[in-house]
């Protein structure tokens, strides 16, 4: 089978087949139908049923035969045994075919899986899949989930995991993060990371890739792809099946073979992709390089602290220092800035510099952005690391105090000498209204180019891997 060099007929179909959807109004394929139509798909949209003249508003044809087009992607949702026959009959019919069943090698159904190969060959049609959920794309007005907005964005994700895929759109989104596309790949029997890897590292419209794996078949390839592209784009990797029982789950979930955490962490050194271990981990990654642009000539070293709560910066420089940064004293011209400000007492101008809430309301949190500008005063500092208490600062009813503070430090980013990286943690205590609120300034300082974490070590470990793509990028430069 030739293995096409275009894949924007699959991000930005224009014409669309989808396969198993219920005259009744039931079912995966029937929730497609109405996401394409929520979602504003500008293209063709053509359902597959034996007898409906119709199917959720869009027209419907008796088989691929009868569609009166070719069609650029199919959405496939049919039980696994009648997948082979379908596709075979289709031959010629479609150029990308998702198949969402399960119930293939996976389930120990290897014949099954085969036949599936070989009716794909038969018909020159591209496999995704099977056992996944489909396909996002923001460019192309695509879903498979519906209630997501579709906001354009330069990240790029490749799942192995339907289920990882839904969670990295619904909580990403919350983050802040916009995507260009997000492509479930389960058992990845034809098409796999390696074939989709090339294609976003090519892809314009991609600036971040983020992948999460359990089996890369063609791994010579997929070493191959990374390390020629020299981690010109950032890739993260979350990588399932790193443990025993995570290798036996990774079997039983995607027909994923066994391999070396010890390979993963080599490929990581020697192609500048990000290792990640955690499911927030890996969104939090993807934040920062989406906002954040690398210190290529000076990677990320020390960092600055502050905020409102002792125990807090504590804890914080711990989460730092065991992320590799180094927690310095100020210089003496910073210092001597932050003196001149006569803080109240339980202040600290040390590193990490703490504040009473009580100090940050100052002036509607105009002193606050006076404290920031003095710590930009130290040109040996990289990153600093704004974290707010939100109850408590919220308690003072001026709804002034966060955005004037984040205006403070974007200020000192925008005259430093060195290009300052900020970041912004806003910790709550759960609580529906604080939560409402922490979003809405989420949102707000999201637009003004400040990523935002919900916890220190959250911030921390995010930097890190910004910090660790530097310090590759620098190596090769």
């Amino acid at each position: 089978m030739n293995k096409p060099t275009d894949f924007g007929p699959l991000f930005a179909p224009q014409s669309i087949a989808v396969i198993g959807a219920s005259a009744s109004g039931g079912g995966l394929a029937n929730n497609f139908l109405r996401n394409l139509r929520t979602q504003g798909f500008p293209g063709r949209v053509y359902a597959v049923h034996p007898s409906a003249a119709s199917v959720e508003g869009w027209p419907a044809f008796s088989s691929i035969e009868a569609l009166p087009e070719p069609i650029d992607y199919a959405y496939v949702s049919v039980a696994a045994a009648r997948t082979p026959e379908l596709l075979r009959a289709g031959a010629g019919r479609i150029r990308f075919a998702q198949v969402i069943a399960s119930g293939f090698a996976e389930a120990d159904e290897a014949a099954l899986e085969a036949d599936l190969v070989a009716a794909c060959r038969e018909g020159n049609v591209r496999l995704i899949g099977p056992n996944c959920l489909g396909l996002y794309s923001s460019r192309g007005r695509v879903s498979f989930m519906s209630g997501v907005q579709m906001e354009p964005g330069g990240v790029s994700v490749l799942s192995q995991s339907g289920g990882l895929g839904a969670d990295i759109l619904r909580r990403g989104h919350m983050r802040g993060l916009r995507l260009n596309s997000l492509l479930t790949l389960g058992n990845s029997i034809d098409l796999g990371p390696a074939d989709l890897l090339q294609h976003l590292l090519d892809d314009l419209g991609t600036e971040v890739i983020g992948l999460y794996l359990e089996d890369v078949k063609d791994g010579r390839r997929f070493f191959e792809a990374l390390r020629a592209a020299g981690a010109k784009k950032p890739v993260v990797i979350l990588n399932g099946g790193r443990t025993a029982a995570g290798r036996r789950a990774s079997a039983s979930h995607t027909g994923a073979l066994v391999q070396d955490n010890r390979l993963w962490q080599a490929v990581a050194r020697q192609t500048g992709a990000v290792l990640v271990d955690t499911l927030d981990h890996f969104l939090d990654a993807l934040l920062a390089f989406q906002i954040l642009l690398p210190r290529i000539e000076r990677p990320t070293a020390n960092v600055v602290l502050f905020g409102n709560g002792g125990g807090t910066s504590v804890l914080a420089s711990d989460a730092f220092s065991r992320a590799g940064f180094a927690i310095p004293v100020l210089g003496d011209r910073a210092l001597d800035q932050l003196r001149a400000l006569q803080l109240p007492p339980g202040s600290s101008i040390g590193n990490p510099i703490d504040t009473p809430a009580g100090t940050l309301r100052q002036e509607g949190g105009a002193l606050g952005g006076r404290i920031l500008a003095a710590i930009g005063a130290d040109s040996s500092i990289d990153a600093i690391v704004m974290h707010l208490n939100m109850p408590v600062i919220l308690a003072y009813a001026n709804p002034e105090i966060l955005p004037n503070l984040i205006k403070g430090a974007l200020d000192v980013r925008a005259k430093g000498t060195t290009r300052l990286h900020f970041l912004l943690v806003l910790r709550s205590d759960g609580e529906l209204e604080i939560e409402a609120e922490k979003q809405r300034y989420r949102a707000a300082a999201l637009a003004l180019g400040v990523p935002v974490f919900n916890e220190l070590v959250d911030a921390a470990d995010a930097l890190a891997c910004l910090a660790a793509h530097e310090r590759f990028r620098n190596s090769q430069a």
